[in-house]
């Protein structure tokens, strides 16, 4: 009889030298409906780990017969799964439900209490799990597909997280193995049927606590040192991208037309589909990532795949069009599609100057004070409403250039009018405050005034619009642009007021006798007159607080003393209190 107990999988390792003749045989497994199915039916609705690993093993007995995989009558014959071995799917059951026995296990053991001898064996059980769940991902790379082996990672990543995190001392790998299989989930939860997002979705919800209590362990420093493993490693996001287009081949299968305006366009071309797909995918994406306060360096990182993905679009279309000969029909079909996609390609470009704009604006209201956040200059802004106007008109020209316009390309045409006159108000509002700052008041007067009335006839056509955040925005720049009208006015009229003053006692203090350049006072030095060290607001002149390093200052040096009594006094013989030298009796005679 075959002995059903769990195995070392330390011998089973994947011979990689035996070369087979054949073709790869690629099997497809659907690893997280299997495991659900088999938890939910046998035992784990009821948290019955004990019911659930006989199972298991009961499954293990099924499946070796079934195969002939036996391991001798009497004496025990451990038989190895290899590469070589797998020439049925089921010998990838096998292997899984070995790492599900293991894990069952080991929960039965948690479950149960455990002491300091029960809680070493658990570990091991969960140690063999691992073993196994790492065999499992390393047979299905080599014999199944690319969702196979993708959701073998992440369950193999879920194992080596949970033996860490019950170990209580890798706490970051534990993070890592969560994250990568929270990854891989959340991406294979974009596609397939309703139930896999829903398994994806149940599985995502039992991974986030596991990485909520690391994070809280870890102090949240991990976080901010392995940022870059939040959308796992470089080989991982390998994986993900082949299932992905893989995906997205299958669903493109599918995709025949491309609907734009009213019209519709056919797409032949099955390169151009997963692009197209791929860019509608992204913008998916992007929407949620509006509604969800994601950052903004994110955002525009979603905007550049997203341009990439239409790029490879066009080009894809461009190409179908050298190719198509003189057939009038599919080239007026191709030239609607890239005409389609170029369209979308200004909205989403529109939108992305649109995203910069905000950004700009928060950080132009930013106090110079703050230190670590570079404020934005007028000048900025007004370059960014240049590039917005110049793509409203690209998108109006690119839509309006058809001869037969339907009414839902006349409506778009006139909302984007209507934009490009906000914008042009908008403009014209950071170019008045730019002429603010250089000190030319009547030219910004004369700017803030305009774009007081850009803005009201902008208000005006869009009284029947529905869009009621642009009609918001009018207002506040309408009221902007009449309180620095009116702030403009006043600066100026005070600055002519101020000059026949300082004229008249520049005059009053002309000498011709005096040819020395005006010295600039400080502040200590005038404490008596009431006169503003600090400069004009709108020159580049530093503070005049202090003066820093001091001056010199002469001070009196100490008088220079020559001892001229010296050589008058005339001191002591000491002769008679120095001590003698003793001599001996031969010293006396030899001196």
């Amino acid at each position: 009889m075959s002995k059903p107990a769990d195995q070392q999988p330390s011998d089973m390792q994947v011979d990689s030298s035996v070369a087979e003749e054949k073709p790869a045989i690629r099997f497809s497994i659907n690893v997280l409906e299997l495991m659900r199915e088999a938890q939910m039916q046998h035992g784990l609705r009821q948290s019955d780990y004990t019911r659930y690993r006989r199972y298991c093993s009961a499954r293990l007995r099924r499946l070796y017969k079934s195969l002939k995989f036996l391991h001798g009558r009497g004496k025990y014959n451990r038989r190895n799964i290899t590469e070589s071995t797998v020439t049925d799917v089921r010998f990838l059951h096998v292997v899984f439900y070995m790492a599900e026995r293991a894990w069952s296990h080991a929960m039965e053991k948690k479950t149960a209490g455990t002491n300091a001898k029960q809680r070493i064996y658990m570990l091991g059980r969960f140690r063999k799990a691992v073993k196994w769940a790492s065999l499992f991902s390393q047979l299905c790379s080599v014999k199944g597909d690319s969702r196979t082996s993708l959701e073998a990672e992440a369950y193999a990543s879920y194992m080596k997280g949970a033996l860490f995190f019950e170990q209580d001392k890798n706490i970051d790998a534990a993070m890592i193995n969560f994250k990568n299989t929270r990854a891989i989930y959340e991406e294979l939860g974009k596609y397939g049927s309703i139930e896999n997002q829903l398994l994806c979705r149940q599985r995502i919800d039992e991974v986030e606590p596991m990485i909520d209590f690391c994070s809280h362990k870890l102090g949240g420093s991990y976080l901010q040192a392995h940022e870059l493993l939040d959308t796992a490693n470089d080989l991982l996001k390998a994986k993900m991208e082949a299932v992905l287009s893989e995906t997205r081949s299958q669903q493109a299968a599918s995709m025949t037309e491309f609907k734009w305006l009213g019209r519709t366009f056919p797409i032949t071309n099955a390169k151009t589909r997963v692009s197209i797909l791929k860019a509608q995918q992204l913008e998916r994406d992007l929407s949620a990532a509006a509604t969800e306060s994601v950052a903004a360096d994110k955002k525009l990182a979603i905007f550049d795949k997203i341009f990439s993905a239409y790029h490879d679009a066009r080009s894809c279309i461009r190409n179908d069009l050298a190719s198509a000969g003189n057939a009038e029909d599919i080239k007026d079909d191709l030239n609607g599609l890239d005409k389609a996609v170029s369209a979308v390609l200004g909205l989403r470009t529109i939108e992305r100057n649109q995203l910069l704009v905000s950004i700009g604006k928060s950080k132009f209201t930013k106090h110079r004070d703050e230190k670590n956040e570079r404020t934005t200059k007028p000048e900025e802004l007004v370059r960014l409403y240049d590039l917005l106007i110049q793509n409203v008109t690209d998108l109006t020209d690119l839509v309006s250039s058809g001869r037969n316009k339907n009414e839902e390309e006349n409506s778009f045409i006139h909302e984007y009018e209507l934009k490009g006159l906000a914008f042009r108000a908008e403009r014209c509002f950071f170019l008045a405050k730019s002429y603010s700052s250089a000190g030319k008041r009547a030219e910004a007067y004369a700017l803030f005034c305009h774009a007081h009335t850009l803005t009201g006839s902008a208000l005006q056509q869009h009284s029947n619009s529905h869009d009621k955040a642009l009609i918001q925005d009018l207002e506040f720049l309408s009221n902007n642009c009449r309180s620095n009208s009116c702030i403009e006015h006043a600066t100026g009229i005070m600055e002519e007021e101020i000059v026949p003053l300082k004229l008249s006692k520049g005059v009053s203090t002309m000498s011709l006798a005096d040819n020395k350049t005006k010295e600039n006072k400080y502040l200590l030095d005038m404490l008596e007159s009431y006169e503003s060290a600090i400069g004009e607001p709108n020159t580049k002149a530093p503070c005049r607080i202090a003066q820093f390093p001091p001056p010199f200052q002469a001070v009196p040096c100490n008088p220079i003393v020559l001892d001229m009594a010296y050589n008058s006094v005339e001191f002591p013989n000491l002769e008679n209190r120095m001590k003698k030298e003793k001599k001996g009796l031969l010293s006396r005679f030899w001196g």
